[in-house]
């Protein structure tokens, strides 16, 4: 998410500097500097400063990694569009009473560009106040019985301390705005039974995103008007988790005295709770009673409410940067999680869904080096049992055959498997079904650590190691490895058998040989892991039903090439039917290119797409048509849309760049901004070819961009990305022809649009929501002799010394598990993406002087640059599986 102060200058807005350690109004500064570049420069210059000083406070927390991490993650939770995602904080009363700490931890958070949603409650604070005033207070079921007097002093006790957690704020130089009216709409919950207690019948997101914004947190009591003007009271658990259920936040924070939920009879705090697997346990267990029992069933109506990628977090103020920023975190986790599963067949499993697993994360498949045939054939060789989690996050792989020692041959992680840690819960469900094993991992795995730290010992050599545990006797692991080696059950390289090194190597490696040559067994000491690491459980987007509706799609201005590449990949689509196409130019004609149904063009007018939309006759609209010319018909689609009887009007994608920038509109890039906003969306704005390249490329590194310097993308894109003129062939058919001709640049390339091209600004505007500062990008295009595909090659300015390796896992961390997105060492070519579905990259140096890095990425113009995200777009809004009808392969 955009720095406030940032995104306050870049939209205009009063911004806040940071000068001689206070906060002071930014429309001063401006104003004494004139508006000068400089001024801004400064502002931008204090909140970077401010913003690495913080973050390297958190590295006190945790390893740099998991802090930027967790940090980027939820940094890129939000969009100008939907300001709210990060977190929702219930602040309960007891805590308001160590508000030094508290306006601490909250301003921690702005300083790195998070902003919460805060409510608070003041229960100890309005006892105290009304059993001094003579009023005695009255619960029944847990509810406060609140009469007018209760509810005057409520009012008032509600106020104070909202005021004074935004002047706690405020004094250290973090911006907040008291919001204590126009947000919850309640009925009375039981007029006769509670009094003036309402139940939340409406949340107006309106103030706290205008809060966020304008650059403030936004600070809630919970209270509440019914309809007529009445105040009620409503309970502040209650109306976070309403809140929670408007935003889908990625965290729900519990603020707490005791700083988590605690075990009845050890007293120890609990650090995780996957309700999927244990909620049925615990609400059994004897301890599980009253206020204990009450949360957990609170938690999981609220996440059984709210998509997978959500958390509820129990902590205390002093330790919620421990608890957001780090694997092992500091409170009480609770997520839904994932069941775990064993299955002692594929067929078990189903061979589609592990088949696709192999291929899409099985290193040696996508080295080249084994099919995925080859694979199944090796895992079939011996009795074996697959381990996972319901979505496939992480499989693995165990051979056992009789009497023999098990070995774990494949461990395949996604990205969300790794970082909501089901990797650990599958290896332990592993360790209960076997009390030895051995695996192996190449030096080079970027998890490398976490196979060291639940190993017994390991051995390493030319690249590769072997792990195992259970197992303390050398002899006895010599026994082992020299059946692994006879029987062909691990591969030879990972095992210390073979050739003899050179006498002057082994030497140097351990200062002595064993027979053979090669260095002992490398380490045997039980590396413990301190505490229980958890992972971020929140990052991954939750498994959604996916539909088989039958659905229909109407296309507007069909006659160029995207409107052709989309035409040819609706014909293999499995729900989606083409029934409409537009073109003034060929109406009357029969649509070429799709098999499904026979399709003639017409040639709509605005009030024929209302008339449509009214009569429900489509399910989505795509508009291909030229820049300017969208509105009349988005127009019409709004209108019909009011009066469809069915109340659920169509889904718009605009291939154009009308909407690119239109608050309202969702930007669909779904690899960089999440998929939940797409599914939601009903008017979405497909991003340009070249601004798709450019935010691929740069977004892993985007917080990396040397200050003041812009990174340079420079693209050639085949001809077919400057459009089509429309001529007629020899028959006299209307036909599309290139605006330029390869013959016109004689084998050569011709820049054009060289400052301020439109997916120059496009690229800078959404990337900027992914970083701490605004960005910037100088973006130079060049058309080039050939039909389709874009290599960008991106040169960036570095703020730090990075090496190549620690560049390509950033892009490897980022892009894991995206099927449309391929990563490898060398630069991309033309035969690397010309007529596919992907986007590549690859062929990353650093300058010696480890200041600046370049980058080469591609894709097809016509596909990943256009048709192909628009498909997936539609099929995220329309329910569909986000790759139906795309080749993924």
């Amino acid at each position: 998410m955009l720095s406030r102060a940032s995104s306050s200058l870049r939209a205009g807005r009063p911004a806040a500097a940071i000068v001689g350690g206070q906060r002071r109004a930014g429309v001063q500064v401006i104003r004494s500097s004139r508006n000068s570049v400089a001024a801004i420069r400064a502002i931008q210059s204090v909140a970077q400063t401010d913003r690495d000083t913080i973050t390297r406070l958190l590295y006190s927390l945790g390893s740099k990694r998991e802090v930027e991490r967790h940090l980027r993650i939820f940094s890129s939770a939000s969009h100008p569009s939907q300001p709210a995602k990060f977190a929702v904080i219930k602040v309960g009363g007891a805590v308001l009473d160590q508000i030094d700490e508290l306006a601490l931890s909250l301003s921690f958070l702005y300083r790195v560009g998070l902003y919460p949603v805060v409510l608070h409650g003041a229960g100890p604070q309005l006892n105290e106040l009304i059993e001094r005033e003579g009023v005695v207070p009255d619960y029944i079921d847990g509810i406060r019985v609140t009469d007018t007097k209760t509810l005057q002093v409520a009012r008032r006790v509600f106020l104070e301390e909202n005021l004074k957690l935004v002047g706690a704020l405020e004094k250290l130089g973090t911006r907040a705005r008291p919001i204590t009216s126009g947000v919850f709409t309640a009925d009375y919950l039981d007029k006769e039974k509670y009094g003036l207690v309402g139940k939340i019948t409406r949340v107006d997101k309106r103030p706290i995103e205008a809060s966020i914004r304008a650059g403030a947190l936004p600070i809630l009591t919970s209270l509440a008007e019914s309809l007529d003007g009445q105040i009620l009271n409503v309970n502040a658990d209650i109306a976070a988790g309403e809140l929670a259920k408007e935003f889908e936040p990625m965290k729900i924070v519990f603020l707490n005295e005791k700083g988590g939920l605690f075990h009845g009879v050890t007293g120890e705090k609990i650090s995780v709770v996957n309700l999927d697997e244990e909620y049925d346990t615990l609400m059994k267990e004897p301890w599980v009673k009253f206020g204990t029992k009450l949360k957990l069933r609170e938690f999981k109506e609220l996440l059984d409410y709210l998509p997978r990628s959500s958390s509820v977090a129990v902590i205390s103020a002093a330790h919620l940067q421990k608890e957001l920023f780090t694997d092992s975190g500091a409170g009480t986790l609770i997520r839904r999680g994932y069941k775990l599963f064993k299955h002692d067949s594929i067929e078990s499993l189903g061979a589609d869904r592990f088949r696709q697993v192999i291929h899409d994360r099985d290193p040696e498949v996508l080295s080249g080096d084994q099919s995925v045939t080859g694979i199944l054939n090796e895992i079939s060789k011996t009795p074996y049992t697959i381990y996972g989690d319901e979505p496939l996050d992480t499989i693995a792989v165990v051979s056992h055959p009789p009497d023999e020692v098990p070995v774990m041959t494949k461990l395949l992680a996604s990205r969300s498997g790794v970082l909501n840690n089901v990797v650990d819960n599958v290896f332990n469900a592993i360790k209960k079904d076997h009390r030895r094993l051995f695996w192996t991992a190449q030096v080079d795995d970027e998890n490398r650590s976490w196979h060291f730290e639940r190993a017994d010992g390991s051995f390493t050599r030319a690249g590769k190691s072997l792990f195992w545990y259970g197992v303390q006797n050398v002899k006895e692991v010599e026994s082992i490895v020299k059946d692994f080696e006879a029987k062909g059950r691990i591969d030879r390289a990972y095992l210390p058998v073979g050739p003899s090194a050179p006498p002057h190597k082994a030497a140097a490696a351990n200062g002595s040989t064993t027979p053979n040559g090669t260095r002992a067994f490398s380490t045997f000491a039980r590396r413990t892991v301190p505490g229980s690491t958890r992972g971020y459980a929140t990052v991954a987007e939750p498994p959604t039903p996916v539909s088989t509706e039958i659905k229909r799609l109407g296309l507007i201005g069909a006659r160029g090439y995207t409107g052709q590449a989309l035409t040819n990949l609706l014909s293999n689509h499995p729900y989606l039917n083409l029934t409409h196409v537009s073109s003034r130019q060929l109406a009357g004609l029969p649509l070429t290119g799709y098999g499904k149904a026979s399709v003639t063009y017409s040639n709509l007018s605005p009030e024929e797409v209302e008339r449509m939309e009214k009569d429900g006759e489509v399910d989505a609209w795509v508009m291909a048509l030229p820049n300017g010319a969208c509105k009349p018909f988005v127009d019409a689609v709004d209108r019909g849309a009011v009066e469809r009887k069915s109340g659920q009007g169509s889904v718009v994608v605009d291939l154009g760049a009308d909407y690119r920038f239109e608050e309202g509109w969702t930007y669909g890039l779904p690899e960089l901004y999440g998929r939940s906003a797409i599914r939601a969306a009903k008017r979405i704005s497909n991003p340009g070819c070249y601004a798709t390249s450019s935010q691929l490329l740069v977004a892993p590194l985007v917080n990396f961009i040397k200050q003041e310097a812009w990174p340079t993308v420079f693209g050639l894109s085949g001809y077919s990305g400057a459009g089509t003129i429309s001529s007629n062939d020899a028959d006299g058919r209307p036909v599309s022809l290139p605006k330029v001709t390869p013959e016109s640049l004689g084998g050569g390339v011709r820049p054009y649009s060289l400052t301020n091209h439109i997916h120059e600004r496009e690229a800078a505007y959404h990337l900027s929501t992914l970083a701490s500062l605004p960005v910037k990008i100088a973006f130079i295009p060049s058309v080039a002799p050939w039909f389709s595909g874009i290599i960008s090659t991106l040169s960036l300015p570095l703020n730090g010394r990075l090496s190549a390796k620690e560049i390509v896992g950033m892009y490897e961390e980022m892009y894991q598990g995206e099927k449309l997105v391929k990563i490898r060492k060398e630069v991309p070519t033309l035969q690397d993406i010309e007529n596919k579905h992907h986007w590549i990259v690859g062929g990353v140096q650093v300058h010696s002087d480890g200041d600046r890095v370049v980058v080469v990425g591609g894709l097809d113009n016509l596909l990943k640059g256009a048709a192909t995200q628009c498909l997936q777009n539609l099929n995220l809004a329309l329910g569909y599986d986000e790759y139906a009808g795309i080749p993924v392969a």
